[in-house]
C-alpha cells in the first residue's frame, strides 16, 4: 500500500478562530472556510491542516501532569533565526510556555491551548554536537 497524502486533524472549540490563526502563523491559504464544525488550510505543497471542533473539548496540559489530559502530539516548526520565529508567534497570538526546556527552541500555546515548539538546527549547548 502506497500513502500518497497525510492530512492532520486538530481537535477544538472554534475551528474558524484556530484556522485564523494558523494562517496568519503559516502563511498557508484558507481551503475549506468555517462550516459545519470544520475549518482547514493547505500549504504550496498540498498539506491540509484542518480543524475539527469538538463538544466540551479540553485543551491538552503542558508539561504533564497526573490525571489531566496531555500532549498526544505536537508540532515542531523549524526555522532559521529562533528570536525571529518567536516574535512571529507571539504577533500570531500564541503564547510562550513558562516552562522551557531547551535553549534551541521554544515551546507554545495555540489559541486552543495545543503545544506546539519552534525549533532550530543549532546544536543545543552541552549536547556534544559542536561544543
Amino acid at each position: 500500500m502506497k500513502i500518497n497524502k497525510i492530512n492532520i486533524v486538530i481537535d477544538c472549540p472554534d475551528a474558524g478562530a484556530l484556522a485564523a490563526f494558523y494562517q496568519k502563523f503559516l502563511g498557508w491559504e484558507l481551503s475549506h472556510p468555517p462550516g459545519n464544525g470544520w475549518a482547514g488550510l493547505t500549504s504550496p505543497e498540498g498539506t491540509v491542516m484542518a480543524f475539527q471542533e469538538v463538544a466540551d473539548y479540553q485543551p491538552p496540559v503542558w508539561p504533564w501532569q497526573p490525571g489531566r489530559p496531555g500532549q498526544m502530539l505536537h508540532l515542531d516548526y523549524w526555522v532559521d533565526d529562533l528570536e525571529t520565529g518567536v516574535r512571529h508567534a507571539l504577533d500570531c497570538g500564541a503564547v510562550l510556555a513558562e516552562t522551557q526546556f531547551f535553549a534551541t527552541s521554544r515551546t507554545f500555546f495555540d489559541p486552543a491551548g495545543h503545544p506546539f515548539c519552534i525549533d532550530t538546527a543549532e546544536p543545543e549547548p552541552g549536547s556534544g554536537d559542536g561544543d
